[in-house]
């Protein structure tokens, strides 16, 4: 517990720090502003349900790795973050894809503290257990998108295209939800693999080894 304790702590500082560093000239502090009031909401639920809803070291890990990428993304702006324009020049992608790495991680690093989550409220499983986790992200992709929408309809035209971060393709926000869909996908295909691995083999009854010999 005290182990837990100290993580959850070092997780916070981490983001807390890397908040502030964001927080200090990003390239458009009012896209940074608007962007960055979802995940402070996150993380205030996250810290008021605890006791609650005490969750997994490694949700909680997985959540600060993700909130980390969304932090440098509304830095930057997702369209000028550099380490996606570095992988632009080598590999010729022809944009800047690091708003498109986000929403996989998106998937892929929360579908497991969902998993969790509905494993110890709804006490879920099964498959329903690996398919829940998957519609949810599915569905807040979508609801994140129609954020999105109303966000750039309701400020002045440069930041509604800097919000949206769609760098010309009108396809923008169907290629991230599937992004985001393909990473719960694997992170659900990965968690099968893992616990079938790690079951253990049930032990044979009497009657088994008696039809065994005979």
């Amino acid at each position: 517990m005290v182990r837990n304790k100290w993580l959850l702590w070092g997780l916070f500082t981490w983001y807390l720090l890397l908040s502030g560093w964001t927080a200090y000239g990003p390239v458009d502090r009012e896209f940074w502003a608007i962007a960055s009031i979802l995940p402070a909401c996150l993380v205030v639920g996250l810290i008021a349900m605890h006791r609650w809803l005490p969750l997994s070291p490694l949700s909680y890990v997985l959540i600060t790795v993700f909130l980390s990428l969304h932090t440098i993304g509304v830095h930057y702006t997702y369209a000028q973050v550099p380490i996606g324009a570095w992988m632009d020049q080598a590999l010729h992608l022809g944009r800047n894809h690091f708003d498109r790495v986000v929403h996989f991680s998106f998937g892929f690093l929360l579908a497991y503290p969902m998993e969790e989550a509905f494993r110890l409220l709804a006490h879920a499983r099964g498959w329903v257990l690996y398919y829940l986790p998957v519609m949810t992200v599915l569905g807040l992709s979508g609801l994140w998108e129609i954020i999105e929408f109303w966000v750039a309809d309701a400020v002045h035209p440069e930041l509604g295209i800097t919000y949206l971060g769609s760098q010309g393709d009108i396809w923008d926000a169907q290629k991230d939800i599937a992004a985001a869909f393909y990473g719960a996908l694997l992170c659900v295909m990965l968690l099968m693999v893992a616990r079938s691995l790690h079951r253990p083999h049930t032990a044979l009854q009497p009657q088994d080894v008696a039809s065994e010999s005979a």
